[in-house]
């Protein structure tokens, strides 16, 4: 079990958090979330951050899933608190409250009391300067934990987040939704051939306290690395108050691009030029998907994307904000 952790090892790993100017309340007793007439068969959820969307969706999904769908996973507890800076989402708290609440959700006032009646985690609070302080309770409790979009809200968060639970020993993954494009499983394990290209495209809307591409950028971006692989060397980007355009050359000498979109309609997607073909993606089913690899992930600790992958994917947004600071220049990802 996840719980039972050498005890010495999260003190330790505690210690170097604080140490980083991160602090962590001690986890409080906390009595148990009554069920009442769910089963014991029931996998405990809980949930930090209701200020977007994806919480209610996700809680509905996995709540009310029939015939075993999403294993009989349940979120049973939420923290709500998330964004402090975003208040078109932090006041909409309320609202998301109140609507996982029907869905049989206990609301709970702090990040220890939740940790202390559930065996995983969902965080999904849209702010990621947030996520850092938010998931480091999770890493000393021990419990498998998926971070939803943005992982980090700056590339040095993003390293910490890696290195707290890589050192706690702790199960994790972050990842768009956008990953789980219908056919880009099929395509990236060689369906129509070796992947030559990859130009992909979604929303790009810009929020002030994130890097340019971290905030929507980052869903087109998944969908280029999730074709492309990691590997990529160098970026260059072209910004205009309607359009970003990045490119990015790979150490094999393939190229991939990300179109931001802030103009006109938007969408997701990604056109792939492979040795058997040339195949558009464009198909989304929502986010059952990914809630189906959350799932699989809380089952065998096994994460459906490294990390590696992610930081990555957060290294070549980095990248590419610096060129636009740089008025295009090009940037190296091993200098971020």
């Amino acid at each position: 079990m996840q719980k039972i952790k050498m005890k010495s090892n999260r003190r330790s790993f505690l210690k170097k958090s604080v140490a980083t100017g991160v602090g962590i309340g001690l986890i409080q007793p906390f009595q148990s979330f009554g069920m009442g007439r769910v089963q014991n068969t029931v996998k405990k959820v809980g949930m930090i951050g209701l200020d977007t969307g994806h919480s209610p969706a996700f809680v509905k999904s996995l709540n009310t899933a029939m015939s075993g769908e999403f294993g009989n996973y349940k979120v049973v507890a939420a923290y709500p608190r998330g964004t402090e800076n975003i208040l078109a989402w932090k006041n909409r708290i309320p609202e998301f409250t109140a609507e996982v609440k029907k869905h049989g959700v206990e609301i709970v006032d702090s990040i220890s009391a939740l940790v202390d009646q559930v065996d995983y985690v969902i965080l999904t609070t849209i702010d990621g300067n947030k996520h850092l302080e938010q998931v480091l309770p999770v890493f000393e409790a021990g419990l498998p934990v998926f971070i939803d979009k943005p992982f980090a809200g700056s590339i040095e968060d993003a390293r910490k987040i890696a290195k707290a639970a890589k050192e706690s020993g702790t199960p994790m993954f972050s990842s768009s939704s956008l990953r789980f494009l219908n056919g880009a499983e099929e395509i990236r394990n060689g369906s129509i051939g070796q992947i030559n290209g990859v130009d992909a495209y979604s929303p790009a809307h810009i929020e002030e306290h994130h890097p340019d591409l971290f905030w929507y950028g980052v869903h087109g971006v998944e969908i280029l690395f999730t074709l492309m692989g990691t590997g990529c060397k160098w970026v260059e980007r072209t910004y205009t108050e309607d359009t970003d355009l990045v490119v990015g050359m790979w150490n094999d000498n393939r190229v991939g691009t990300f179109r931001g979109i802030r103009k006109g309609k938007g969408g997701y997607g990604g056109l792939v030029y492979a040795e058997d073909g040339i195949q558009m993606l464009n198909e989304f089913d929502g986010y059952n998907g990914l809630l189906h690899e959350i799932v699989k992930f809380f089952d065998t600790k096994n994460p459906p994307v490294s990390i590696a992958e992610t930081l990555e994917i957060f290294t070549f947004m980095e990248a590419a904000e610096r060129s636009k600071n740089g008025n295009g220049k090009r940037i190296f990802l091993e200098s971020v």
